[in-house]
């Protein structure tokens, strides 16, 4: 193990290797290798409540990112999801959200986040966010 591993295996996640209960809105990160240009989470397992109606929304996001020294922590990036579960919001106000606030974590060059809606009414939704400059 050389030692950029070794300092990512020392790293103190309060997450990751740990039990843990609840949601939580704080995104962990680590060292980027030097060699990873770009990183893409997907999920199907995002839900928002209507901020009208109060029903559940849920939502495929998929989250793509160039880092700037950083990556997230992917349990980490689960709690986070999981903490939008009672939050009630537009996927608009959503996909905002999380772009900014991944954007801070991993400091990234470029952050672009793709939420789609699953078919309420007869209506599909695609929103995306993006902050940064695009390569």
């Amino acid at each position: 193990m050389d030692e950029r591993e070794a300092e990512i295996n020392m790293a103190p996640f309060k997450a990751l290797g740990k039990r843990v209960s609840g949601p939580s809105r704080e995104l962990e990160t680590f060292a980027a290798p030097k060699q990873v240009t770009s990183v893409t989470f997907t999920s199907q397992e995002l839900t928002c409540n209507c901020p009208i109606t109060n029903q559940p929304d849920f939502y495929n996001i998929e989250i793509f990112y160039h880092p700037a020294g950083l990556c997230l922590e992917s349990k980490s990036l689960k709690l986070y999801l999981w903490s939008f579960r009672n939050e009630a919001m537009f996927a608009e106000t959503l996909s905002s959200v999380i772009v900014e606030d991944i954007s801070v974590a991993t400091k990234a060059d470029y952050c672009r986040v793709t939420l789609k809606q699953q078919i309420r009414g007869g209506l599909s939704l695609e929103v995306v966010a993006e902050q940064g400059r695009r390569e």
